[in-house]
């Protein structure tokens, strides 16, 4: 099958969220994220590098509509996209001194160090910092 791809180096999530200009405000001022478009309490989309972030409140837009079988877009859930750190435990601190809330407590595991924060609206974003190995 070859499928042709609009832009293959962008990657494009979405995100339901319960307030757009909130969401905003956090992946702008606290993550660093640029706002490419934004239609005031309805959709927004952001940028930051290759991703691509597009936020939809429930009802707006076309993404926001529920399925036909009534099933309504929500918010929240486990899916996330990860950002990688330096100086992870740094970074924590940053963010908590910034009242950013935490799903959970720092993870240590053989490829490395996470952490999940949560955005306004609950859903999630994964801080990841890799374990350096040497060869």
């Amino acid at each position: 099958m070859n499928i042709s791809f609009a832009n293959p180096t962008i990657v494009s999530v979405r995100y339901i969220v319960d307030d757009v200009d909130s969401c905003l405000k956090f992946y702008t001022d606290i993550l660093g994220f640029d706002v490419l478009m934004h239609t005031p309490n309805a959709f927004a989309m952001l940028e930051k590098g290759n991703l691509r972030l597009l936020f939809n409140k429930p009802g707006e837009g076309g993404a926001g509509q529920a399925m036909p079988d009534g099933a309504k877009p929500a918010p929240g859930g486990w899916n996330r996209f990860q950002l990688e750190v330096k100086n992870i435990e740094s970074v924590i601190r940053d963010l908590k001194s910034q009242q950013v809330k935490f799903r959970n407590d720092l993870v240590t595991a053989r490829a490395g160090k996470q952490i999940l924060i949560m955005d306004p609206s609950k859903n999630l974003i994964e801080l990841f910092e890799s374990t350096e190995r040497e060869n």
